[in-house]
């Protein structure tokens, strides 16, 4: 059933929504929904983000205990949801609540929020929704994509989607295939037929070289790049990722790549200006469609003084194919008067 907040959402916003563009443009990508606005990937986050003109909607996506397609940016959930004060004692030793260690009915009775640390339970972004407003709840991925079809289909559009597979290696090691599931969601809501908007990412090389020569063939697939300092000890050279000969490699097996912002813009000059790197270019060299992560009004980089700045920087000077954005109202607005 879909909860009443969820009319909430569309209801802050014109009942028609803003038009998107086509996959000629460069994309607009809700960055697990409308998560400036809204708590992230919560289906009311999703209306928003629908509403405003998202081209692409993520999905972030684990598994839970019982083998189901959640939609959830972390394989724990300590920092989005009430899990502590329902399943007090359910915790690993590590202190962290994971969530393939909960059935999908466990799940259910969980109440999201917005992010916070979970170390001190600040909100990660002060001034989002507050994060003591715990008003909505967690879905799978197949109650997300009924939904945006839905949509679709009262207001006759085609939105794409933009699934990310978390962390394939960890769900290996518990038994389970999460990119099978995700396949066969994906199957049954029709985005694996000629043409459906869609693109399947990860920052796991191996699960991208896996779905390009097997079941996921033909699929439009996104290869994540990471920094090497958010992950020490990680197996996977995203180093050399930013190099061409590291790009003409992934062009092997995925059409694009997920480039951070961090790597796609330079360091601040002694002029105080951003300038950019290679690297879209780079990449753009290699056959690659170029996704930049994560454009947010409210963590500017450093020297820029506006998001304005920023979408002027990233869509007009790097000239990427699309950007994920926290605030996809505003990116929509400025490609709308470019």
């Amino acid at each position: 059933m879909i909860p009443r907040t969820l009319f909430l959402a569309a209801a802050l916003l014109a009942a028609v929504p803003a038009t998107p563009a086509s996959d000629d443009g460069p994309l607009v990508i809700a960055h697990r929904g409308a998560s400036g606005y809204l708590p992230e990937h919560t289906m009311e986050s999703k209306v928003m983000a629908y509403m405003m003109g998202a081209d692409y909607i993520e999905q972030d996506v684990v598994l839970s205990r019982d083998g189901h397609a959640v939609v959830l940016h972390d394989i724990y959930l300590d920092a989005v949801t009430d899990v502590a004060r329902r399943f007090p004692g359910r915790a690993r030793e590590d202190g962290r609540y994971y969530v393939i260690d909960f059935d999908l009915d466990e799940l259910r009775t969980l109440s999201a929020h917005e992010r916070v640390r979970p170390q001190t339970g600040q909100a990660r972004y002060p001034n989002r929704f507050p994060a003591e407003r715990a008003l909505f709840r967690i879905h799978t991925l197949d109650q997300e994509l009924a939904l945006i079809r839905a949509l679709d289909t009262g207001f006759d559009r085609d939105t794409g989607i933009h699934v990310e597979l978390k962390d394939p290696a960890w769900h290996r090691q518990a038994g389970m295939d999460i990119a099978d599931v995700v396949l066969d969601v994906l199957d049954s809501h029709g985005y694996r037929r000629p043409g459906a908007r869609v693109f399947i990412q990860s920052f796991d090389d191996l699960v991208l070289e896996q779905l390009g020569s097997g079941a996921g063939a033909g699929l439009p697939l996104v290869q994540l790049i990471a920094d090497e300092r958010w992950w020490p000890g990680t197996a996977v050279d995203y180093a050399r990722m930013r190099t061409p000969a590291g790009l003409a490699e992934i062009a092997n097996y995925a059409d694009g790549v997920g480039v951070w912002l961090g790597h796609a813009l330079a360091t601040p000059g002694d002029d105080g200006k951003t300038g950019v790197t290679t690297l879209v270019d780079d990449a753009r060299a290699a056959g690659l469609a170029v996704h930049v992560y994560t454009l947010r009004r409210d963590a500017l980089p450093a020297g820029i003084d506006s998001f304005e700045a920023l979408l002027e920087l990233v869509y007009g000077r790097l000239g990427v194919d699309g950007a994920f954005t926290d605030f996809p109202d505003l990116a929509r607005q400025y490609l709308d008067r470019r």
